[in-house]
């Protein structure tokens, strides 16, 4: 039994988006991109997150090429990315965080419906959180590869919501700043890579709310958050 069950419904907040990877599962991109890039002599910094993190495919493999100083075509940058991927996951394998389930009881105890997305296909979503299939509403996962970072997609095309109406979770500084220019509400959970730059880049866009561990977004910091929204100060100075 989940102890949100009867709680009072959120008043203002009708949808919670939360990214696949870096939120409900573990982050297994920035090691790869940081490795992609160091191990050919490339520098790996915050220009570099900037670049590569929130991308479509093609724009990220471009950045992430150009990082590694190497004259490859994107699709080449892909295949052997993807090929050290899969190296690294034989090692590190995918899987789901800590408090990932109970956060979308809780996110729907408190009345929000919710979706998940990410940049890869479906596939992913169904291999990795299929068992959590229940807990979403349909289309339950979104690919935003053609249209990142997906905030107006999701919130205005599959859902019909005004921006204010949704609450974003991700651990990526790019959706955080598309996220404050359409003053969405947002809660940053930035991976806790070692050579990671999201925390600092989510500061310097403004975000207040980041979190560590997906258990710190409980049911009072989900009240804030409504009542933020409701006021319009979702990104209030």
């Amino acid at each position: 039994m989940h102890a949100l069950r009867h709680v009072r419904p959120l008043e203002h907040l009708r949808l919670a988006a939360v990214n696949i990877d870096g939120v409900l599962l573990n982050d297994t991109f920035s090691p790869v991109i940081h490795h992609f890039v160091t191990s050919r002599g490339g520098t790996y910094g915050a220009d570099v997150e900037r670049a590569v993190f929130s991308q479509s495919r093609t724009t990220a493999a471009r950045a992430l090429g150009a990082a590694a100083g190497l004259d490859w075509t994107p699709e080449k940058v892909l295949e052997v990315y993807f090929e050290e991927r899969a190296a690294y996951l034989a090692e590190h394998p995918l899987r789901v965080l800590p408090g990932a389930e109970a956060l979308l009881h809780r996110l729907r105890a408190l009345g929000l419906r919710t979706v998940c997305y990410g940049g890869l296909d479906t596939s992913h979503f169904d291999a990795c959180l299929g068992h959590f299939a229940h807990l979403f509403d349909e289309p339950r996962y979104i690919c935003t590869n053609d249209f990142r970072p997906g905030i107006r997609e999701i919130t205005v095309d599959a859902f019909g919501l005004d921006y204010d109406q949704v609450l974003f979770i991700d651990d990526v500084a790019r959706v955080s700043e598309a996220a404050r220019d359409l003053r969405v509400p947002f809660i940053g959970h930035p991976s806790p890579f070692e050579h990671g730059h999201q925390g600092h880049l989510m500061r310097e866009v403004g975000v207040r709310h980041l979190v560590r561990s997906l258990d710190e977004i409980d049911e009072d910091l989900l009240r804030v958050l409504d009542g933020e929204a409701a006021a319009g100060l979702a990104w209030a100075a």
